[in-house]
């Protein structure tokens, strides 16, 4: 179970259709909506303002999600949060995505179907519009999403909302194996996907 806490009487919503690891923590008003993904570590804190995450979003390890006192923190629907990550006090619209230990910061407006590369830096009222890929710290806006980048981050959030199901179905605690089998099988992905940077070098050479 995880660590999921009230405070002030206001209790967190998580549909049963959404997977929250048992080592996350999700405090006060926060709302996780159907087939939404927590990772391990993750701590969505709305004891100030409220978190909101729409349908089959995934927060990955680590993220931290907060906000200002009566602002709200919304991860709209199949928005995708990598590991690490601070979202605070912003809007990440449908279908974008933020990079590995990306900061958005207060009032900040992440369009729908873009991308935060990892490690940027987002400044308070920033807006990146749709489809277009910011990088740096602070960052900027350096171009606009090809339909092969938007079908590629469609994907990766794809096999998140199927690592949601499959940990629902097959997750638990469980003693190591002291050694390895001989025929250890590997995890193998529904559709082929490679790094965000080896499409774009394929792309470049087309």
């Amino acid at each position: 179970m995880a660590k999921v806490y009230e405070i002030d009487g206001m209790i967190p919503v998580i549909d049963p259709t959404a997977y929250v690891h048992d080592d996350a923590i999700i405090i006060g008003d926060v709302v996780i909506a159907e087939g939404c993904y927590i990772g391990p570590a993750a701590s969505l804190r709305g004891d100030f303002g409220r978190l909101i995450i729409e349908r089959g979003a995934n927060i990955q390890d680590t993220c931290v999600l907060h906000g200002f006192p009566g602002g709200d923190t919304i991860i709209e629907e199949n928005g995708h949060i990598g590991h690490g990550a601070v979202v605070h006090g912003c809007r990440i619209k449908q279908n974008a995505l933020i990079g590995m230990n990306a900061v958005v910061m207060d009032e900040a407006v992440i369009g729908e179907a873009s991308i935060v590369g990892a490690l940027s830096f987002i400044p308070a009222g920033f807006d990146l519009p749709a489809r277009h890929l910011a990088v740096g710290s602070p960052a900027r806006v350096i171009r606009e999403l090809s339909d092969q980048d938007v079908a590629w981050k469609k994907s990766a959030t794809e096999e998140y909302q199927e690592l949601t199901r499959r940990c629902l179905k097959t997750m638990r605690p469980v003693e190591p194996l002291k050694k390895m089998p001989t025929a250890r099988k590997r995890f193998v992905p529904r559709t082929p996907i490679q790094p965000f940077h080896v499409s774009q070098r394929k792309k470049e050479k087309r």
